[in-house]
């Protein structure tokens, strides 16, 4: 059984800071990409960062140059630290990993239960 465990997230003034951590635990061979998504009411999930097991990091326009990525394989965890919050990033993140599980030869996508991110006054 594969787990994704999110924490880090809360209630913060705009142009606050928030950490968010993600660890996977369960019978993990390799982790490929790693990820952040979020999602505010009535919206679809959509990407905030990605990073590839080497280091290699994608970000979603909206949060470039706020928020960093960044990954720690030798304990199968992602982490997102965001800066300079605003209120329209008010939403649960959820985190992803593209992970290959032991006795297979295949790679599948496993997410988190989700941290709730609230930017108000």
């Amino acid at each position: 059984q594969v787990q994704l465990v999110e924490s880090g997230g809360g209630l913060v003034q705009p142009g606050g800071s928030l950490r968010l951590s993600c660890a996977a635990s369960g019978s993990i061979l390799s982790i490929n990409d790693m990820g952040w998504y979020r999602q505010a009411p009535g919206k679809q999930r959509e990407l905030v960062a990605a990073i590839t097991r080497g280091g290699g990091t994608n970000y979603a326009v909206f949060v470039k140059g706020r928020f960093t990525i960044s990954r720690d394989n030798a304990k199968n965890a992602v982490y997102l630290q965001m800066n300079s919050l605003k209120p329209e990033d008010t939403a649960v993140y959820f985190c992803n990993a593209r992970l290959q599980v032991a006795r297979t030869t295949w790679y599948s996508n496993y997410w988190g239960q989700g941290t709730q991110v609230t930017v108000s006054s």
